[in-house]
């Protein structure tokens, strides 16, 4: 006898670790801006010498989407979620994270 994969799976964990990517993204792009902005801010980050300031960033982005992950995802885990609008809103943080690590944008606002 064949075992059978149910078809209707609830999108719910994919959704999350998707939006959740997206949250990580976006912190860790904030923090490299603001950390361009702020000698005293990217100072505070240093914390291991051999890496400078991204060993703080780095942390902190990934934590953020590990946090993020966990609850969306014990709060989505049994539901059908708007794929859509998740994907779009993961693609929205994913390109604020872009452009928070472009100097370019640093330099606008007098950073770098």
């Amino acid at each position: 006898m064949a075992s059978r994969i149910p078809d209707n799976k609830p999108n719910g964990p994919v959704a999350a670790a998707l939006l959740a990517g997206g949250i990580g993204s976006a912190l860790f792009g904030l923090i490299v801006f603001f950390a361009a902005l702020s000698e005293s801010f990217a100072t505070a980050l240093n914390w291991y010498n051999p890496v400078g300031p991204l060993s703080g960033k780095s942390i902190l982005g990934i934590a953020a989407f590990f946090i993020a992950w966990a609850v969306l995802h014990a709060m989505w885990k049994d539901r059908e979620i708007n794929f859509s609008s998740i994907s779009t809103a993961a693609l929205v943080l994913l390109a604020i994270g872009l452009l928070g690590t472009f100097p370019p944008v640093w330099h606008l606002f007098g950073g770098g």
